[in-house]
């Protein structure tokens, strides 16, 4: 008797895997958000608890809204180079250096106009500088936005000799509309932050610059393959620092009256604690400017939180330091939970 060779399949149980093409939910989308919003109402709540009568007062509320765009519009705009997988170090020399050449210019009598245009052309030539140096000459942005800093700092010095330039309303109306005026009750910062906001993420979101920010930054070599000229992406994105870098240049000189060589010293912290905070990932591919924008007034808060609350001053950049090492934690945390989950379907 032959030994039967062919066995009966057995039923298979499999189930149909689950595989997501379409977009993520919006759970899944506005994580980050959610959290950061959750973080500014817990640390809120918190200020209010230690210095009512600071934080039940309007005008506290005023100050944050003309402080925090000071450093708030340049975390906007570096989101989009942290997205890339890249970073700027290189905007507080920018910030003078664009401030100073309006302020050269305009005293040797060009029209406020085109003198603020040279300031954004400066700013944009700077980034023009850093991205090429990054994207073309595969240099670490670390290492060489580092070297371009004090490169750009000095020239500024340089330029104005080491000395300042009074920025009165008298002398500059127009600016001082601009950058000080508050429509509406509501300080003009804010609504530059706010314009400035809705515009980048616009680009960010619905262009093909922004589609091309994303894929830089998750997979170059895939960016590569598709055509995506990632040189070009990258040294645009560093442009944008450089323009946005010299706006709030020219906004925080006009708010203090005055523009002092060493403009932009101090900004660095609380500009890449907001990128980071905000939810971009600090590995690149992923990130909001919506996050950017509500973690820059969480970072201004603290500044202000601490000293109310009567803790000494110091432990501000202690606060800093805590809220950058844990947004990095948690978003690389994230990170792995969320690609396990695409990979196990669950």
């Amino acid at each position: 008797m032959v030994a039967e060779t062919e066995q009966k399949p057995e039923p298979t149980s499999e189930k149909p895997q689950n595989n997501r093409v379409g977009p993520p939910s919006l759970w899944r989308r506005y994580i980050s958000q959610v959290g950061i919003i959750g973080v500014g109402l817990a640390m809120w709540a918190a200020f209010i608890v230690a210095a009512p009568a600071v934080f039940t007062n309007q005008n506290i509320y005023i100050a944050f809204a003309q402080t925090t765009p000071q450093f708030g519009i340049i975390a906007i705009a570096l989101t989009f180079v942290v997205i890339t997988g890249e970073m700027d170090l290189s905007f507080p020399s920018i910030m003078a250096l664009g401030t100073a050449v309006f302020c050269l210019l305009a005293q040797g009598g060009t029209p406020w106009p085109l003198a603020l245009a040279a300031g954004f052309a400066t700013g944009a030539a700077c980034g023009w500088i850093n991205g090429t140096l990054v994207a073309w000459l595969n240099i670490p942005s670390l290492v060489i936005t580092i070297g371009t800093s004090f490169l750009f700092r000095g020239l500024e010095l340089v330029m104005m000799d080491g000395t300042g330039v009074p920025l009165t309303a008298q002398d500059y109306p127009e600016m001082h509309a601009i950058f000080r005026s508050s429509p509406f009750g509501i300080p003009v910062q804010t609504l530059w932050m706010i314009v400035i906001l809705i515009g980048a993420w616009f680009l960010l979101n619905r262009t093909r610059f922004g589609a091309h920010v994303f894929l830089v930054g998750d997979n170059p070599t895939s960016a590569r393959l598709m055509g995506i000229n990632a040189v070009r992406v990258k040294t645009k994105a560093f442009m944008l620092v450089g323009v946005m870098a010299t706006f709030s240049g020219l906004m925080t000189s006009i708010y203090g009256f005055y523009f002092w060589p060493t403009t932009g010293e101090g900004f660095l912290l609380n500009t890449i604690a907001s990128v980071f905070l905000g939810g971009t990932s600090v590995f690149g591919g992923t990130g909001s400017v919506a996050g950017t924008f509500f973690a820059s007034y969480i970072i201004g808060a603290i500044n202000a939180g601490v000293v109310a609350a009567g803790i000494n001053a110091f432990y501000t950049q202690l606060a800093f330091g805590l809220v950058i090492v844990v947004s990095v934690v948690l978003q690389t945390l994230i990170d792995r939970r969320m690609k396990r989950q695409s990979l196990t379907g669950r």
